[in-house]
C-alpha cells in the first residue's frame, strides 16, 4: 500500500497563494483520507500596547480569522474531506507553527503558499514557508 498522509496542515494568511495551497491541501486530505488542520496564526507583535484598543484589536482578529477558517472549513467539506479541524493562535506565526501546531497535531504534511508577506519582510524577517521548510519536522509541500 502506498504512503498515506494522516494529518495534513494548511497554514493560511488568507493571500491568493495560500488559497492555492488550500486546494491543494483538500485534494491531498481527500486522497488520503486525511484530517485537513486549517491554521491561522494572529501575528501579534505589531499590535499596539495602549490597553484599551489591545482588547478590541484581539477580538477583532479572532473574527475575522474565524469568519476565513469558517469559509474554508465550509469548502474543504463540499470538496468531499470528511475529518477537519480549526486552529487559531496568536503569535509569530513561524514560532506558533513549528512549536506548537505542528506536534501538537501531529501533523506529517504541512501545505502552504511560498510567501504571503511583503518583500521587504521577507528580506528583514524571512518569509514563514521558508522557516518551516527550512526547519520542519514534517514533509512539506510550498505551492508556488
Amino acid at each position: 500500500m502506498a504512503f498515506e498522509y494522516k494529518n495534513v496542515l494548511i497554514a493560511t494568511d488568507g493571500s491568493e497563494l495560500s488559497k492555492k495551497a488550500f486546494n491543494r491541501a483538500i485534494y491531498i486530505a481527500k486522497r488520503d483520507d486525511a484530517t485537513l488542520v486549517l491554521a491561522h496564526v494572529v501575528e501579534d507583535q505589531n499590535f499596539p500596547k495602549i490597553e484599551t484598543y489591545l482588547k478590541n484589536i484581539y477580538e477583532y482578529s479572532q473574527l475575522a480569522a474565524e469568519e476565513m477558517l469558517n469559509e474554508y472549513e465550509k469548502k474543504a467539506g463540499e470538496a468531499g474531506v470528511k475529518k477537519i479541524k480549526k486552529v487559531i493562535k496568536f503569535g509569530s506565526p513561524k514560532g506558533i507553527l513549528l512549536e506548537e501546531i505542528i506536534p501538537e497535531e501531529k501533523i506529517d504534511l504541512v501545505v502552504l503558499g511560498a510567501t504571503g508577506v511583503s518583500a521587504v519582510e521577507r528580506i528583514l524577517i524571512g518569509s514563514v514557508s521558508e522557516s518551516i521548510f527550512r526547519y520542519s519536522k514534517s514533509d512539506v509541500l510550498v505551492i508556488r
